[in-house]
C-alpha cells in the first residue's frame, strides 16, 4: 500500500445552488465537475459528493470540504457497466454475474485499480471500489461529465449522512458550489460494499444483503469490523469501516434484547436522564410505540420490515439532534437489510451498548 499525506482543508466559501430541474442541474453539474469543482447529486442510497474521479487535485477538494480523514477510501461512480474495465487492472472472475444482477443498484465492487485511477481516490491502496446507481439524476451527471464520479456522504465527516438535499446544506452550504435535489433517497444508508480481492467479502452491509449475493455466487464472508469497531491501526479497505460514522452530537446509546426488555431499560434511562435535567428522545418501532406513551419518542419503522427503518435512521438522527442531548436506540436482530440497520446505529452510537437481556 502506497502512503497518503494528509488532505490540506483548502477551500473558498461559496454561494451554492440548490437545482431541483434534473436536465437544467445535470448540465451545470457536469460542467463544474469537468471543471474540477465539487457537485452534490442524489443517489438511491444516500447524497453524494461528487468530483472527477480521475483528477487527484479535484478529488482532495472532497476531503477538504468534508473535513475526511485522507486514508479513508472513496468509490467511483459510473455511468454504464463497461466503464468499469478501465478503472480495474483485471476482471475479478464473480464480478460479470454481479454487475449483471446488480447493477444499476445499491452494491459496490472492489477490485485491483488500473493506473489511471489516483490515490486520492483510494487512500493509497492497490483496490478501487466501484458502483453504478441507480437514480436516474446521478447516472445522467456521470454520463454528461464524461468521467467516474468520486463521491462518499454529502455530509460534514462522522456526522449522519444526508438522505434530502436540505441535508447536504445544513452541513456543506458555502463549502460547495452545487447541489443536485432529486428528492428523498430511496434506501437510506449506503451501498453495500463486495471485496473481490480474495474470497468474497461483505465490508459493508447495505441493501443487498449478504443472503442475496450468497444466492448469485455461493459462500460470501463478513468483515470482523461490521459490528465492532476496527482495531487500532487497522487499514480502512472501504468506506465506513474505521471510524465513528453517522454520529449527532447528542449522546447515543443503543440498548439491546427483546423488544419488552429493550423497552424496560431505555424507560428505566430515560427517566434517570429526566432526572439529571437532560432532554432525551427515544428512537422507536411500530412495535414498541405504546411502550413509550407520554415520553418523547419518534417511530423509525417497522421492526420485521428492516429496510423501513435504515431509510428512516439518518433523518431521524438529525431531527432528534436539534432538539435533544441524549437519543436511546432500540437495536434489532443483525439479519438481512437489519445488519445495516444495527452496523450505521452502532457507528453513530460509537458503539456505546447496554444488554437488556443480560441484566
Amino acid at each position: 500500500m502506497r502512503q497518503m499525506q494528509e488532505a490540506t482543508p483548502a477551500f473558498e466559501t461559496q454561494i451554492v445552488s440548490v437545482i431541483r430541474h434534473e436536465e437544467a442541474g445535470t448540465i451545470q453539474g457536469a460542467k463544474l465537475i469537468q471543471s474540477g469543482e465539487l457537485v452534490a447529486f442524489p443517489t438511491e442510497t444516500v447524497y453524494g459528493l461528487g468530483a472527477d474521479g480521475l483528477n487527484g487535485e479535484a478529488v482532495a477538494k472532497i476531503f477538504a470540504a468534508k473535513g475526511r480523514p485522507a486514508d479513508n477510501p472513496l468509490i467511483l461512480h459510473i455511468a454504464k457497466k463497461s466503464d468499469v474495465r478501465r478503472l480495474w487492472s483485471r476482471m475479478p472472475k464473480l464480478a460479470p454475474i454481479l454487475m449483471d444482477t446488480f447493477w444499476p443498484g445499491p452494491l459496490t465492487l472492489i477490485a485491483p485499480k488500473s493506473d489511471i485511477v489516483p490515490d486520492e481516490v483510494t487512500a493509497g491502496l492497490d483496490t478501487v471500489a466501484v458502483r453504478l446507481p441507480q437514480n436516474k439524476t446521478a447516472r445522467a451527471l456521470i454520463a454528461k461529465a464524461g468521467v467516474p464520479i468520486a463521491a462518499p456522504s454529502a455530509n460534514r465527516s462522522g456526522r449522519p449522512s444526508p438522505t434530502t438535499a436540505q441535508h447536504v446544506l445544513d452541513d456543506l452550504g458555502g463549502r460547495i458550489p452545487l447541489i443536485l435535489d432529486g428528492g428523498p433517497c430511496r434506501y437510506g444508508v449506503e451501498s453495500t460494499v463486495l471485496s473481490l480481492v480474495g474470497d468474497p467479502t461483505i465490508l459493508r452491509p447495505g441493501a443487498i444483503t449478504r443472503e442475496m449475493l450468497a444466492a448469485v455466487i455461493g459462500e460470501v464472508h463478513m468483515s470482523d469490523s461490521i459490528l465492532k469497531p476496527m482495531k487500532d491501526g487497522g487499514i480502512a479497505a472501504s468506506p465506513g469501516m474505521k471510524y465513528q460514522h453517522y454520529a449527532p452530537r447528542s449522546e447515543v446509546v443503543v440498548v439491546l434484547g427483546t423488544p419488552q426488555q429493550a423497552a424496560n431499560r431505555i424507560n428505566a434511562l430515560y427517566h434517570a436522564a429526566e432526572a439529571e435535567g437532560k432532554s432525551v428522545e427515544i428512537a422507536a418501532t411500530e412495535q414498541t410505540k405504546q411502550f413509550y406513551r407520554g415520553m418523547r419518542h419518534v417511530v423509525l419503522g417497522d421492526r420485521s420490515a428492516p429496510e423501513t427503518l435504515c431509510a428512516n435512521l439518518f433523518s431521524a438522527l438529525r431531527e432528534m439532534d436539534t432538539r435533544t442531548e441524549l437519543i436511546l436506540a432500540e437495536g434489532i436482530a443483525a439479519e438481512d437489510e437489519g445488519l445495516a440497520y444495527m452496523n450505521r446505529l452502532l457507528r453513530a452510537a460509537g458503539f456505546v451498548v447496554i444488554d437488556a437481556s443480560k441484566e
